[in-house]
């Protein structure tokens, strides 16, 4: 079995990631990773009518430009393994219409960008397909109004509350060997604290990111001072915190290897409270700048955890707690 430990895979013949890319809005473009991003946009309509179709231009270009950095066209990627935040996944379905790829719908939430990529390498490791394509995407307007309230209302943002990142990224996952390659992986379990603060994602997705952690260091027999770079997304400051905090009461002390795509994101100077959020969050900054750092030999060792809250505005409304889960994979650098 290629499965070691509880709920870690081991891959025989790791696929590499061999293209990306990462499209922004114009907040994002003005954070700590501008010159990293493929893509700023000047509007965050994005030429479109509606925030929701601006979402899903994003979507489409993370993808096509995903495809064009590999030297790739459509037709040559066997599958898409996408998703969103929005109702049904619109974003990710309008995408697969227009580039009429084999297409599997992902829904993780936040968690999704890296519940892909460990689908797509269990099918290249499996020798099912050859070439997959991985992506997702957030929009921090359409979300607000999704979830919480119409932007129109003004409505005064609490301190817990983090923002949901404009942006949209793609990996174009391999069976060829390139320098970034997919390892091993933790399929996380559902966890619910209790938690039902819809402004406080953080504090919610904190033990989630606990649980898989935990039991990947487990697993594996390693510990955290082993990597290179251990990357949460998107806990923001709090849910850092409390994961520091819970973690090294398991046993696991997180040091100064480890940090959060919610809280690097965004400059100190920006308003966003604790951080980045959204699927867009870890999407666009694994697709441009912890890539990017591996490919030039930077980073080595990189563990990458996506969380996600996995409510609805149903479940909301009717007082329901918010289950959340990690996935994670490790990228390794090197041929």
């Amino acid at each position: 079995m290629k499965k070691i430990g509880k709920q870690t895979i081991v891959f025989s013949n790791p696929p590499s990631i061999i293209g990306n890319y990462s499209v922004v809005g114009p907040k994002e473009g003005n954070g700590n990773f501008s010159k990293y991003f493929d893509k700023i946009l000047e509007d965050d309509k994005f030429g479109q009518d509606s925030y929701e179709k601006a979402e899903r231009k994003m979507f489409l270009t993370a993808i096509e430009g995903a495809i064009k950095s590999c030297g790739m066209e459509k037709d040559d990627v066997d599958v898409l393994l996408a998703g969103d935040l929005m109702n049904q996944i619109i974003s990710s379905n309008f995408a697969a219409r227009q580039l009429q790829i084999p297409f599997l719908g992902m829904f993780g939430a936040c968690s999704t960008m890296v519940e892909s990529l460990i689908v797509g390498s269990m099918l290249i490791d499996g020798d099912f397909f050859g070439t997959v394509a991985c992506a997702t995407g957030s929009h921090f307007s359409s979300a607000e109004k999704q979830f919480r309230y119409p932007l129109e209302l003004g409505t005064q943002r609490p301190p817990t509350s983090q923002w949901t990142v404009t942006g949209a990224g793609c990996s174009i996952l391999s069976n060829k060997k390139s320098a970034v390659q997919v390892v091993k992986a933790t399929i996380g379990k559902v966890v619910d604290w209790n938690v039902n603060d819809i402004n406080n994602m953080g504090g919610a997705m904190a033990p989630a990111a606990l649980e898989t952690l935990y039991t990947f260091f487990e697993d594996t027999k390693t510990k955290p001072a082993d990597y290179d770079l251990i990357l949460t997304g998107d806990l923001g400051k709090i849910g850092s915190e409390v994961l520091r905090d819970l973690l090294e009461y398991r046993g696991y002390k997180l040091g100064s290897n480890y940090g959060d795509c919610g809280q690097m994101i965004y400059t100190n100077t920006q308003k966003v409270f604790q951080g980045g959020s959204g699927c867009g969050c870890v999407a666009s900054v694994l697709n441009s700048y912890v890539l990017e750092r591996i490919r030039t030999g930077k980073l080595k060792n990189v563990i990458v955890v996506a969380t996600g809250a996995l409510m609805s505005t149903l479940s909301s409304q009717q007082g329901d707690s918010i289950p959340t889960i990690a996935h994670l994979v490790l990228l390794k650098g090197g041929k």
